[in-house]
């Protein structure tokens, strides 16, 4: 098992991140917000970090909150809904004015996953 965040798994296009917010679905648990949509025609997930600036004026604190967000999921990406047929296009935003450690991240993480899980399992 690879634990990669490479080129390809990257959400980019402003197209795609319009369409998440327009046709996307959200998940929230405590100060971590997911917003995803199914992607038809991808070989696999791709996925975005975001913390607004309204939350962290410096762009030091948001870079520094995006990069234990891309950590957290790196090692955690794996225990996301493996569905054979589909796949998503996720954007994670972090929505809290305090400053986290990568523990709080990783639960945040974790529980966001799990309720994700619980939301597939109930569709299917």
């Amino acid at each position: 098992m690879k634990f990669t965040l490479g080129r390809e798994k990257k959400l980019k296009r402003k197209k795609d991140i319009d369409r998440l917010f327009i046709e996307g679905l959200s998940v929230r648990k405590g100060a971590l917000r997911l917003k995803y949509v199914q992607d038809q025609g991808a070989d696999e997930n791709k996925v975005t970090f975001t913390v607004p600036k309204r939350f962290h004026k410096l762009a030091v604190d948001r870079n520094r909150i995006k990069r234990l967000m891309r950590e957290s999921y790196r090692l955690q990406q794996h225990d996301l809904p493996l569905l054979v047929t589909q796949h998503f296009k996720f954007m994670w935003i972090y929505q809290s004015h305090k400053m986290p450690d990568q523990e709080q991240i990783n639960k945040l993480v974790h529980n966001v996953i799990k309720e994700l899980h619980r939301l597939t399992d109930a569709k299917s």
